[in-house]
């Protein structure tokens, strides 16, 4: 790894950091300890929501960890087709017996309050998804002395991540599950997404700082692979759904191996963008109408999620899940960055003596 990462954790494991309830304190704790970086979400939380949850991380371990931001969105969403899509889910909320979300709730994710906070109470890592965050964002967390990631999906976008003045960028591959970390949410170009080991492959050619692959990642094999493509380390996301701290719901654990779900896809169905889920009823109804309107898709059916979590319908979850959910293994964390370090070890060494044949 890279000198800059290997003084924050031994082990090329970065746990993603997953909102909606996922990655939650216990979990960030039990990858710190085992040598991995664990990540906080912020996202879709109030800035004390955060700050709470960075306290009771702390007292919990000593080791670093990082905390995500999603950046504030553009006003690009058409009122009009947000109204036409809500009409369209008026029966999903006669059915859990619940009302439709505001779309007009907030766009910003209390983005500049929650990084008030991190200037106040500085954490080791940061990190930023849907975008490039400002030269002096990044100025003022290197002050006081915090690393900057930063996701790209594109080697242009990667580029840019360098010119801002980040410390690694995080090339995420189409197959990850969640939200495609795209900087700019262009309809047209839905499903054309980069393989992850030719995104990383671009993105060494394109960067010079230091590179975290992510995307459909369960294997220690699968670290190796990135690393020989020139990553310094891997975030996985799925791979950790199924970890015993993980915060996700008992049905969304249950259905990343449940033969039940075959196949994953590219959705806008739940939040208006672009996001890799298991493919369920509430996906194929209403995936090929959802407008490109984020965050405002995300707030209208947030009440409808939360209905079918209360009533254990899977089928009307946003089940989050990368192209390698079927090889989730339900351990400990700590237990699974284990698993995954000697993967690694055996990979590189069945790769060492291959070459030396």
């Amino acid at each position: 790894m890279s000198s800059v990462l290997t003084d924050l954790f031994p082990h090329p494991i970065v746990q993603a950091p997953m909102a909606g309830g996922v990655s939650v304190p216990q979990l960030a704790a039990a990858v710190s300890d085992a040598g991995g970086l664990g990540f906080l979400a912020a996202g879709y939380k109030t800035a004390d929501g955060m700050y709470q949850e960075i306290k009771q991380l702390r007292g919990l371990t000593s080791r670093p960890f990082g905390v995500n931001l999603f950046l504030p969105q553009p006003e690009t969403a058409d009122p009009a087709a947000v109204d036409v899509y809500a009409h369209q889910l008026a029966g999903e909320a006669s059915w859990y017996e619940t009302e439709l979300g505001d779309p007009e709730s907030g766009r910003d994710d209390g983005y500049d309050a929650k990084l008030a906070v991190l200037l106040d109470n500085p954490v080791p890592v940061v990190s930023f998804h849907f975008g490039v965050p400002a030269r002096e964002v990044i100025d003022s967390l290197h002050r006081v002395g915090t690393l900057t990631f930063v996701t790209a999906t594109t080697a242009e976008e990667a580029r840019a991540v360098e010119r801002a003045g980040a410390d690694v960028v995080i090339a995420q591959g189409v197959e990850a599950g969640g939200h495609q970390g795209t900087h700019r949410d262009i309809p047209e170009t839905d499903g054309t997404g980069v393989g992850l080991l030719s995104l990383v492959a671009q993105v060494r050619e394109s960067v010079g700082i230091p590179i975290v692959a992510a995307g459909g990642i369960m294997r220690g094999g699968q670290i190796a692979a990135v690393l020989a493509a020139g990553a310094s380390a891997a975030q996985l996301g799925t791979a950790f759904v199924t970890a015993h701290e993980s915060g996700a719901h008992a049905l969304h654990k249950q259905a990343l191996t449940n033969p039940l779900f075959v196949r994953t896809e590219l959705t806008r169905a739940f939040t208006g963008r672009p996001a890799r889920a298991l493919v369920n009823r509430f996906l194929r109804e209403h995936g090929p109408y959802a407008p490109a309107a984020y965050p405002e898709v995300h707030h209208l059916t947030a009440p409808l999620r939360q209905a079918a979590a209360k009533a254990g319908d899977a089928q009307g979850l946003a089940l989050w899940a990368g192209q390698g959910h079927r090889m989730a293994r339900e351990l400990p964390a700590g237990q699974l960055v284990e698993v995954l370090v000697a993967e690694l070890a055996a990979a590189r060494t069945a790769l060492s003596a291959g070459g030396a044949r």
